[in-house]
């Protein structure tokens, strides 16, 4: 019997599933991050050995496992040059030690960004539309005739709107003036202050600043926006209306793009700042649907390693 891979790879860890030509996935393995341009090409093969290592033993499968496709789909891969250097990276696996026989052919191999493989996982296939509010932001989608859209994904600075860094950086920034008399009243000031247990909401500069606090660390203030909105702070519910104007604006793009305005399609929605308290998921589909009535806004139906272990399982049925 032969089996396919699928491979989740992110600066956090790496998800790896086991799938057989039925969809049922037999063994899945997490390990460390993935992202060779954080963190090097020797790290990031060792992550994903070590995720395929735990598939495999996680399955128990007493026969030979004929690995005869592999979906590789990693953060921050785009470019052609990105590709040659994950195609040296299954090279490598193959020639190490793995519990599998590998079965796989040039066609078989696909090397994709994360933001296809979490849009084929969330919707259970490749047309639709994703969009990833976590850290980060991007919206990415794929129409029937294989045609395919990407906006945001640019980054901290030059983007990522609608994303938990860019709602707690607006938070901060209203808590800061606030303080100064610049703009109304906010509870965040004080709810900044409480979390951070600083003794005054001036000290904010030395934890930013002079922590040399990172993008993740910053984006993890985030819930104390989403928290204040679901409190019905003005302030803080204008900063998460923002956000989803901005993530609206974003997916009409997408849709008006490779989608006509009247497509039956789905849109999975997928981070960290989906799950806030303030609704601001209900804000998003309310607003989108207002614009396209045919869309439908869901939660993410399978995880991404799955959609990648489906985009491998397409390469041997074809």
């Amino acid at each position: 019997m032969s089996y396919v891979l699928g491979i989740d790879g992110g600066g956090s860890k790496t998800v790896c599933v086991l799938m057989d030509d039925s969809r049922q996935v037999l063994g899945r393995g997490e390990a460390g991050p993935s992202n060779y341009q954080s963190i090097g090409i020797e790290a990031t093969l060792q992550s994903i050995q070590s995720a395929i290592y735990k598939a495999v033993e996680a399955a128990t499968i007493t026969n030979t496992v004929n690995i005869e496709a592999i979906c590789l789909g990693l953060a921050g891969v785009g470019r052609a040059t990105d590709i040659e250097v994950v195609k040296g990276l299954v090279k490598e696996l193959q020639n190490n030690k793995l519990p599998i026989n590998w079965a796989l052919q040039p066609a078989n191999i696909i090397i994709c960004n994360d933001a296809l493989i979490a849009l084929v996982g969330g919707i259970g296939q490749s047309v639709g539309i994703v969009v990833a509010a976590g850290t980060g932001s991007i919206v990415f989608g794929q129409n029937h005739q294989g045609d395919t859209k990407r906006v945001g994904g640019w980054g901290y600075i030059l983007g990522d709107e609608g994303s938990a860094y860019k709602i707690a950086i607006a938070g901060m920034k209203a808590a800061l003036k606030s303080y100064d008399g610049r703009e109304m009243s906010t509870s965040l000031l004080e709810d900044f202050k409480q979390h951070l247990d600083l003794e005054s909401i001036e000290y904010l500069i030395e934890v930013v600043y002079r922590r040399e606090w990172g993008v993740k660390q910053i984006a993890a203030l985030a819930p104390i926006v989403d928290f204040a909105a679901a409190s019905d702070d003005v302030v803080a519910s204008s900063i998460i209306d923002d956000a989803v104007k901005d993530l609206v604006k974003a997916t009409s793009t997408v849709i008006d793009a490779i989608f006509s305005a009247d497509s039956v399609l789905e849109v999975v929605t997928t981070g960290s700042v989906w799950r806030g308290r303030c609704k601001i998921h209900e804000r998003f589909a309310t607003s989108l649907v207002k614009k396209f009535p045919e869309v439908k806004v869901i939660f993410p139906r399978y995880e991404p390693a799955y959609g990648a272990g489906l985009l491998a399982l397409q390469t041997t049925q074809n």
